[in-house]
């Protein structure tokens, strides 16, 4: 099945522990869709300037992405900086320069408006009910989002959260957004504004996932160095969506083993900078992440 990505492309200036990095390709959609093209056909949407080289194009054609929904505009790609310090869960923010992206409004090429399964990256929640207003007749719809939108957008945040089926959020927006310091009681907070699944993203310490009233907790893989963690929750969602467009069931079995790509697809992500490691990423280092993933977790109960 088809996987829709509406988000941000970018270049990335970076700086951890082990190094730095300067523009190097970034953005939601961009580790989004290289995670789920592992797993299926990816189609992407979202805007980029004429600085955006052919190479650039290239890299992303080589995981067979489908371009078609990217445009040009006059100017200059998104820009955006960061320095993690010693504990890569701590960031600082040098810059964000939208450029072309701050007049983003995504168009979806009539060939993509019958997407079975749909991601919508982290932009406004207005535009992002519109790409829904194009698609058809979508599966599954997953939607990222951040305390920004949930602070400021929050009657635009709510309508299309009705429409979505999986939410991607981390403790604080997930408390934000339902105005509940408990965790759980806030997950079931949300699931009433729309998502049968929520997912909690908790750094290098995984995911938790509520789905139905049930909950399933995915660790996050022990590295032995996260080099840069940039991107790896967009990852996360990308090896997600793949995973349910690849096997095209909504039974929980399906959603957990998706939980698992998408942790295996997000340590790939930080092992280096940028989305550098997929280049050398093949389906059996996949598997046996996954596999490795289910004997960490592997126990019998007494």
């Amino acid at each position: 099945m088809s996987l829709l990505v509406v988000g941000s492309i970018g270049f990335d200036t970076l700086e951890t522990p082990y190094g730095k990095a300067d523009s190097v390709l970034g953005g939601a959609a961009v580790y989004c869709g290289i995670g789920a093209s592992f797993f299926a056909d990816v189609r992407v949407v979202g805007v980029v300037g004429e600085d955006f080289a052919e190479q650039h194009l290239t890299f992303l054609r080589a995981y067979k992405l489908d371009l078609d929904g990217l445009e040009v505009k006059p100017g200059k790609t998104f820009r955006w900086g960061a320095k993690y310090q010693a504990d890569v869960n701590i960031r600082e923010t040098l810059f964000t320069d939208l450029n072309v992206f701050a007049a983003f409004n995504p168009r979806i090429p009539e060939k993509y408006r019958d997407s079975t399964y749909v991601f919508l990256g982290n932009i406004q929640p207005e535009l992002q009910l519109s790409v829904l207003e194009q698609i058809k007749q979508p599966r599954l719809v997953a939607l990222d989002t951040m305390n920004y939108w949930i602070e400021r957008t929050p009657n635009e945040l709510r309508k299309v959260l009705q429409r979505v089926d999986v939410l991607f959020v981390n403790d604080s927006e997930a408390r934000s957004l339902a105005e509940d310091t408990h965790l759980i009681s806030a997950i079931d907070r949300i699931r009433k504004m729309g998502p049968r699944t929520i997912i909690i993203k908790k750094g290098e310490h995984g995911v938790l996932m509520s789905h139905d009233h049930s909950f399933f907790s995915a660790p996050g893989f022990p590295l032995e160095r996260v080099c840069d963690p940039t991107g790896a929750g967009d990852t996360f969602a990308g090896g997600f969506m793949g995973h349910m467009a690849k096997i095209n069931r909504l039974d929980q079995s399906t959603f957990r083993q998706a939980a698992i790509c998408g942790s295996a697809m997000a340590s790939f992500a930080c092992e280096q900078f940028g989305p550098e490691r997929f280049q050398t990423l093949d389906d059996s280092q996949i598997r046996a992440r996954v596999n490795a993933f289910h004997e960490m977790m592997k126990f019998v109960p007494w």
